[in-house]
């Protein structure tokens, strides 16, 4: 009687276990379906002297994101980005709102990023228009745009409302200026970003 008894009680503790898990798989199935999805980050940069450069690899680093270079077909040299020379390339540029640098040719499929944070240094108050070229060169649709900037004096709120009114069809958010910002603010930052509601 005690050996049947112990038989029943043990496929009726095995049936429930296997209830238990059934169920757990589903629910985390459920959770997984309609839970937030982890983000897929780019952080695409121009540097011109590697203080942005630096901004950028700790904002990958911080993110687990992907690291684009924002290169110019012709790199800029220290004439190019002397701003007390009227005639220098960068202050010519700068003068011109229609300027678009031609960038160094990249392979880089941008389709599988839905987040994408856009680093650069402040030039005349705004993103050197290298930025506009590579913002051109992509469909930046559906994406979440992330701009973050150096600066030897500006804030980056000026910068942020050029883009933002150049590009009224894409998804910009507030900026943030990275001068020698610590990782661990870095870390806080991109992490309120990233787990904001859209």
């Amino acid at each position: 009687m005690n050996f049947k008894l112990s038989i029943i009680m043990n496929k009726l503790l095995t049936a429930i276990a296997m209830a238990v898990c059934v169920s757990l798989t589903a629910c985390a199935q459920k959770k997984a379906e309609g839970g937030a999805q982890p983000h897929k980050v780019l952080v695409a940069y121009f540097s011109a002297t590697g203080t942005t450069a630096r901004a950028a690899e700790t904002v990958a680093r911080v993110t687990g994101g992907d690291l684009l270079a924002i290169e110019p077909a012709e790199a800029y040299t220290a004439a190019d980005l002397d701003w007390n020379d009227d005639t220098s390339r960068s202050t010519r540029e700068m003068k011109d709102a229609s300027a678009r640098p031609a960038l160094k040719a990249t392979d880089k499929d941008l389709t599988a990023y839905d987040v994408v944070f856009i680093g650069y240094p402040i030039w005349w108050g705004e993103a050197p228009r290298v930025v506009n070229s590579f913002v051109e060169a992509h469909d930046l649709k559906g994406k979440r745009l992330v701009p973050f900037a150096t600066s030897g004096g500006s804030g980056v709120e000026e910068s942020v409302e050029a883009l933002r009114k150049a590009y009224p069809g894409l998804t910009w958010e507030d900026g943030r200026l990275l001068n020698g910002a610590a990782e661990a603010d870095v870390r806080s930052w991109t992490e309120s970003v990233l787990t904001a509601k859209q």
